[in-house]
């Protein structure tokens, strides 16, 4: 059987009206050379630490992108035979991609991973049963090369900024080890309370002892777990970062008085907690964070509505982040109430709200930014970080929160190779969203191209203070 070609279309993802693409296209060239800032992600930062070559094409670009096995895992293919789990032959686990590639069509998984193929590692052949081989065997011989090493790429993607996000309990080893390294590439951190402020999280109370070991605190008590996270804070902040990270289950805020506190906090470090405690407790301390990112300037993020680990004996057999978070509902304007009563008003915090609830977003979410100083929101996200996730976002926001109550694109992604592409299809999507009201004469064309280098390149920075 022949190969079919790998080719990508110049016009992918503009708009299908040909005056309307022309503007897109004019758009496009403004903003399509921009460097890339990523202010939010799950890279690792080892990779940038070590600079060691990548080992071969499943461990980069399958195995650790659970957006590509979960479509895997839901067509009957078991984790194990990709390697996760269970050691596995890497050229075995690519012809399982392989043998299953048809099931991408459609998906942005599909439209990142061809990109990865033919711009990072110039294939010309498209991924399937018969060129398994040969892709496997031209990838990996590229990745042996020094050019394909991870500092190497990240100055080839023109990315000026890429944060990783990290535990308070991390001790930001790979951090510190880039920034003696002399290399100018800019990787910082972001901080990830989550182990240490959720109860619900394995391990809690181990967590919080780690917490008490790493800062000399005394966490016995409330107002030693408070002086712990701050320095930890503190450290994360000396070690570049510019922003915290909250992923709660809810978007729920809470404002105890000191002695309600300090009893919550005895009840779930003891473990006896009820559901609903924890959840007051993760409230609170959603609202405590707020205060801190005033004090010391973080940027604070609030990634809320996951039903985290919905696979229950996938969670047992291989832990977190293996594809089985599911969207939930989320109440955004009563339960943000509590913490923008105290701080929504105050221009020193930065709050950015990101959703997996797609029906907040003209309801709640462009409302509310569009009214308090502190909240922006962040761009489509996850499961909406599609081109069709992109294009319901910005029409059902913009109208009411505009352009500027927003804060550009961010990848969120574990698998480094695909970010330009994610990028890519930002920008392409972004252009044709803007080159629409153009030609509707909403708006001048020298308007839409300021905002295309807005919403690339200018928002993200100031947002996230870098």
């Amino acid at each position: 059987m022949t190969a079919a070609p790998l080719r990508l279309h110049p016009d992918r993802l503009f708009p299908a009206d040909p005056d309307t693409r022309v503007v897109a296209r004019r758009l496009y060239a403004e903003v399509a050379g921009l460097p890339i800032v990523s202010p939010h992600g799950h890279t690792d930062p080892r990779w940038f630490a070590e600079d060691a070559p990548f080992g071969d094409a499943s461990s980069l670009l399958l195995q650790p992108d659970h957006y590509v096995f979960r479509m895997l895992y839901s067509q009957g293919v078991p984790l194990e035979a990709i390697g996760i789990g269970a050691p596995v032959d890497p050229r075995a686990a690519w012809r399982v991609l392989a043998d299953h590639y048809h099931l991408f069509r459609g998906t942005p998984s599909r439209l990142w991973l061809d990109w990865v193929f033919h711009s990072v590692f110039g294939l010309d052949v498209r991924l399937a049963p018969e060129t398994a081989d040969l892709t496997f065997d031209s990838i990996n011989e590229q990745l042996a090369r020094p050019e394909f090493r991870p500092r190497a790429l990240f100055d080839r993607f023109n990315i000026e900024l890429l944060a990783t996000t990290e535990s308070p309990l991390d001790p930001l080893d790979h951090h510190a080890a880039i920034r003696a390294s002399g290399w100018t590439g800019r990787v910082i951190t972001a901080f990830r309370p989550d182990p240490v402020v959720d109860p619900d999280f394995e391990g809690f109370a181990a967590n919080i002892d780690r917490l008490g070991a790493m800062t000399g605190e005394d966490v016995g008590s409330y107002a030693g777990y408070l002086a712990a996270l701050r320095a930890r804070r503190a450290a994360f902040a000396a070690a570049g970062a510019t922003s915290t990270d909250h992923g709660h289950p809810t978007a729920a805020t809470a404002d105890l008085d000191r002695g309600e506190a300090e009893r919550l906090y005895a009840q779930v470090r003891g473990g006896g907690a009820t559901a609903e405690q924890a959840e007051l407790f993760r409230a609170h301390m959603l609202t405590v964070m707020a205060e801190m990112s005033i004090d010391d300037g973080l940027v604070m993020q609030i990634h809320p509505g996951s039903f985290r680990n919905h696979n229950a004996d996938l969670f047992r057999r291989f832990g977190r982040d293996k594809g089985a978070d599911i969207p939930t509902r989320t109440d955004f304007v009563r339960a943000l109430r509590p913490l923008l009563g105290r701080f929504g008003n105050d221009p020193r915090l930065s709050l950015i709200l990101f959703t997996l609830d797609e029906s907040a977003y003209a309801r709640e979410l462009a409302p509310l930014a569009g009214h308090y100083p502190a909240l922006k929101l962040g761009p489509a996200w996850w499961f909406h970080d599609s081109p069709e996730g992109m294009r319901r976002f910005r029409r059902q926001t913009t109208e009411t929160a505009g352009f500027h109550n927003l804060v550009g694109f961010n990848d969120d992604t574990r698998a480094f190779l695909s970010i330009p592409a994610r990028h890519d299809v930002a920008r392409r999507i972004d252009c044709g969203y803007l080159a629409e009201l153009v030609v509707e004469h909403q708006l001048d064309e020298d308007e839409a191209a300021d905002l295309a280098v807005d919403l690339t390149y200018r928002l993200v920075k100031s947002a996230y203070r870098l």
